[in-house]
């Protein structure tokens, strides 16, 4: 199921073609230029668009030439009136929030945190033992927990194909961690980049990302402080190097292109640069479980929204469409999470949640399907996740749909179960790699690395040999179950890819091709008699309601059915 296109036209409805003033500051800030992501119109010369900004009081400070992007430092009052004039300009949105003085205030939090740190209320878990470097038939010592291995029946997938070093998967996310121990054998640090800049604190001077731990408050490309993205790729591929616990590809290797900050968000202009640099240096894959903040939902001309915010999404529409069709051009199989939002994509409800940059600035927004987009997921060439518990029922919280889901892939549901002893245990998420700075900041052990009460409550997990330790958290969300979909994809190429001749030492494969197979390959699942179901009896509202829509083959649920890693591998072929 490919997602839908938004037009030119749809994107050109609102006409003039001008650029968004900055976020609001507080009335103490002192006057300052101001960083823009200023899109050149499809077909003008950037020599026209760099003059209309210089014109325009401006000046570019970088450049992206694979979408047509500049970077440009501005003072905000009059540069929009000045710049607005441009043919060569297509539109414009902030480069990032601007970040002020440290405060007082709590660490933001966003959407997949709330969805994604549910556990349960007191110590269930004990920590597992210490022990030596083993293997057991190609498995990890804690892979006992990983049902979601299992369900994609990666643990049989790796007797045949385990994945291929010259395989490169993409983690567009907060960063890896590349020192974790199951991270560190497949972990490429001279590929890996970080696009995004520290932000310390919001605009109303709360903690953001919180004190800058590096020089220029631009995080090493090795590192993540927000735990989010080493989760992932543990999941895509975590060695099974007989240590902790393995991915489902175990064998590929992993770059770090981060475009998320430390708190979660992922702003437009990090977004792109990330997708075009992974284009331009081979990757195979690229996971996505994110979308572009700070609109949950981006809109052509949202009633709802001021002009400025009508272009600033339309901008964004634009941007993340050229990244994603130059990937694509370039080899890139587009893997993303369906969100958690728990609606229809097809028929999305109001969204009350955007912007969610600066805080406080949400209000309701009506949305039209025909004209509104969650990105990336919801962008052309992205495979669309949704996520499932450990029975293989729909998480509570995944969107889904016939229209957007394509795949679907063990996320975790901490509700599953009801009426047996596995409801709302940790055990019904998804464990996998925890960096020891984020679990030291959260509490969740000491400065010792002892597990503290709050870390078992949470179900974190140690693993030791005569070296090293490591550390593993569980989550659910559906950012856990594209990563499931992208270690298969990534066992796809190595099946099948053919040497890459842009990029000796390299794999690649047709990312049509990849889909192919994944969608050819995946177990079927029918919707659930009866095919609405209700998540009340466990402590959801009726607003979680959702129905299944579809048959065997595809449905809104499963779209064309779980991910299968050993289907993949083994009867692959049979669909190129």
């Amino acid at each position: 199921m490919r997602p839908r296109r938004l037009t030119r036209r749809a994107l050109s409805a609102a006409g003039a073609l001008v650029v968004v003033v900055a976020m609001t500051q507080p009335a103490t800030a002192q006057p300052q230029d101001t960083d823009y992501t200023v899109l050149v119109e499809a077909g003008a010369s950037t020599q026209a668009a760099r003059a209309a900004v210089r014109a325009a009081g401006g000046r570019v400070t970088a450049e992206n030439d694979a979408v047509g992007t500049l970077t440009v430092k501005a003072p905000a009052a009059g540069f929009v009136q000045r710049v607005t004039a441009a043919d060569a300009v297509f539109g414009a949105a902030p480069v990032r929030p601007i970040g002020q003085a440290p405060g007082t205030g709590s660490r933001q939090t966003r959407e997949w945190h709330d969805v994604e740190n549910e556990h349960v209320g007191a110590a269930a878990n004990p920590k597992a033992p210490t022990a030596p470097r083993t293997t057991a038939a190609g498995l990890d010592p804690l892979d006992d927990a990983l049902w979601g291995l299992r369900l994609v029946r990666s643990d049989i997938a790796r007797v045949r194909q385990a994945g291929d070093r010259r395989v490169y998967v993409g983690v567009l996310d907060t960063g890896v961690d590349g020192t974790h121990p199951d991270i560190a054998p497949n972990f490429n640090r001279a590929l890996s980049r970080n696009f995004t800049i520290d932000i310390p604190n919001d605009t109303n001077g709360d903690e953001l990302d919180g004190p800058c731990e590096f020089r220029g408050c631009v995080d090493p490309a090795d590192h993540d402080d927000g735990g989010h993205g080493t989760h992932v790729a543990g999941t895509i591929g975590a060695a099974a190097n007989g240590f902790g616990v393995s991915g489902v590809a175990p064998n590929v290797s992993l770059v770090n292109i981060r475009g998320g900050q430390d708190s979660g968000f992922f702003f437009l202009q990090p977004v792109v640069d990330a997708l075009t640099y992974g284009a331009d240096i081979g990757l195979d894959v690229i996971n996505m479980s994110f979308f572009v903040d700070p609109w949950y939902m981006n809109c052509t001309a949202n009633p709802a929204d001021s002009p400025e915010a009508q272009i600033a999404q339309r901008t964004t529409i634009a941007a993340v469409q050229r990244a994603l069709n130059y990937a694509h051009g370039k080899g890139v199989t587009l893997i993303g999470a369906g969100g958690n939002n728990h609606e229809d994509q097809g028929n999305p409800r109001t969204d009350a949640a955007s912007p969610n940059y600066p805080p406080g600035a949400a209000y309701p927004r009506p949305i039209d399907n025909t004209t509104c987009l969650n990105l990336p997921t919801e962008g052309d060439h992205v495979i669309s996740i949704s996520a499932l518990g450990p029975s293989t029922g729909k998480a509570d919280y995944s969107n889904y749909g016939v229209e957007q889901t394509a795949l679907s892939a063990p996320g975790g549901y901490f509700r599953d179960g009801f009426g047996t002893d596995w409801y709302r245990t940790n055990e019904n998420q998804i464990r996998s790699a925890y960096p020891r700075n984020v679990a030291l900041a959260a509490g969740d052990i000491d400065a010792d690395g002892t597990i503290t009460a709050k870390g078992e409550a949470a179900g974190v997990a140690k693993y030791c040999d005569a070296t090293t330790c490591g550390f593993y958290r569980y989550s659910q969300g559906t950012s856990m179950a594209a990563p499931h979909a992208s270690g298969v994809a990534a066992l796809v190429v190595s099946q099948f890819g053919k040497r890459d001749r842009a990029h000796p030492g390299t794999l690649t494969m047709s990312p049509d091709q990849v889909e192919a197979v994944l969608y050819g390959t995946a177990i079927p699942r029918a919707c659930p008699e009866p095919r609405t179901v209700s998540y009340e009896n466990v402590g959801r509202s009726a607003e979680f309601t959702a129905t299944c829509v579809g048959d065997t083959a595809f449905n809104g649920f499963y779209g064309h059915g779980i991910v299968d890693a050993y289907g993949a591998v083994t009867r692959g072929g049979d669909f190129l």
